[in-house]
């Protein structure tokens, strides 16, 4: 999983992509927590970083289901001709 995911780069992935992603944040929230209680846990800010990546996905979620943003589309850059 991509670290440090920003809100803006989740709005414009489709709903499909935000569940996969949810999915193996949810996965390596799991892991990390296994390693916690085992005492085997070497990064603690990275359980944080993981439990606010669930956070901002579900946020998107669920602006996308009030209809309060939609999904993005990517700025188009000009091409020029060289």
């Amino acid at each position: 999983m991509a670290k440090g995911l920003t809100a803006e780069e989740l709005r414009i992935e489709p709903g499909d992509e935000l569940v996969t992603k949810l999915k193996e944040a949810k996965e390596e929230l799991f892991n990390l927590r296994f390693q916690a209680a085992t005492g085997q846990l070497e990064s603690h800010g990275r359980l944080r970083a993981v439990k606010r990546e669930i956070a901002r996905i579900y946020t998107v979620m669920r602006e996308r289901e009030l209809g309060i943003v939609t999904v993005a589309e990517e700025p188009v850059e000009d091409e020029k001709d060289d």
